[in-house]
């Protein structure tokens, strides 16, 4: 008797797992793989959800003089193309002529610097024949991406249009809590409009810098690589260093010790960017601890490469937001 007791106790107990288990394991199986599927699509409509919070309060000031909606919207497309079109209008020629010359230069000025190095020709002409084959995969991507920028204006458009139905419709799918989620969703646009204006903002303080560090330094061409560098701003991490590499080549070609001093002059920028110029940035702008930022960052570039590093602030900004909301409504 005591025997058979004991195999009782230790018999293992069956696990029954029921149809209506199996059917949620599977539709979040299937809602995760779906998730990744259209992961690009979502986050097309994340970039239009932060210009459109950018440009909502422009569309709100245009609405309160009598301007309807979807002109409002158009004139703002206009205006936004216009200055761009005037700031290139105005730096055409200077940006034109030196632009052409650093490409005419770069070529012979990497070669040379790679003599100096005692690198094989064969070896330069073969890399350079990557870059340019390398070049028309990029012009190509561009290309292609002209559509997606079209269904981005486009997004943006109806999102400003149908801003407040959607915010109501979205605020009635939480019964008993609607004016809380309208609140916060206001929220969530706030700080997604402020952070793309403090991406902006970071983008012409770098440029200005690199701008006046060249100039001071007497290196040629400091107009287009301070707009490169400026443009790069956007891609964390690596945009900074990518941008260096263009003006340490031109400068080397100078004098080495030239060269070397951009590198030093990049390497200070990059570093108060890193450590100051962007956690203060987008501090003010978001209200996130500059820990935090560099977090996001780092976070976002591990999973989703550069597109995620780009993103991963904002991304941070409603997580933060929805959490603090969440532990609000447990307390």
């Amino acid at each position: 008797m005591f025997v058979f007791g004991m195999i009782a106790v230790h018999m293992p107990r069956r696990i029954d797992i029921s149809y209506k288990t199996i059917i949620f394991i599977t539709a979040f199986l299937l809602s995760l793989w779906i998730i990744y599927q259209i992961l690009d699509l979502i986050l097309l409509l994340f970039v239009a959800l932060i210009l459109m919070s950018a440009l909502s309060p422009i569309v709100k000031t245009l609405s309160r003089f009598k301007v309807p909606k979807p002109l409002s919207i158009l004139l703002i497309y206009i205006i936004i193309f216009s200055l761009l079109g005037t700031i290139l209008t105005l730096s055409f020629t200077p940006l034109i002529e030196q632009t052409s010359r650093l490409i005419q230069v770069l070529p012979s000025a990497v070669s040379s610097v790679l003599q100096v190095g005692n690198v094989d020709q064969s070896f330069l002409q073969k890399e350079f024949g990557n870059i340019t084959g390398n070049l028309f995969s990029f012009t190509k991507t561009i290309f292609d991406n002209v559509i997606t920028i079209i269904l981005l204006l486009v997004l943006t458009f109806y999102l400003l249009l149908e801003r407040e139905d959607l915010e109501r419709r979205t605020a009635q799918l939480f019964v008993g809590q609607e004016e809380r989620i309208r609140k916060l969703l206001v929220e969530v646009e706030e700080k997604l409009g402020s952070w793309l204006r403090g991406q902006l903002m970071l983008s012409i303080i770098i440029g200005t810098l690199s701008f006046i560090g060249l100039t001071i330094l007497q290196v040629p061409y400091a107009l287009p690589l301070a707009i490169w560098a400026g443009l790069l701003e956007v891609v964390p991490v690596i945009g900074p260093i990518i941008s260096a590499i263009p003006a340490i080549i031109v400068a080397v070609t100078i004098a080495p010790v030239l060269g070397a001093g951009v590198a030093a002059m990049y390497f200070v920028i990059q570093q108060l960017e890193n450590h100051l110029i962007v956690p203060q940035v987008m501090r003010k702008a978001v209200g996130l601890n500059p820990l935090m930022v560099i977090l996001a960052i780092s976070i976002g570039g591990r999973l989703l490469g550069i597109g995620g590093a780009l993103l991963a602030v904002p991304i941070a900004v409603v997580v933060q937001l929805v959490v603090t909301y969440a532990l609000k409504e447990t307390t």
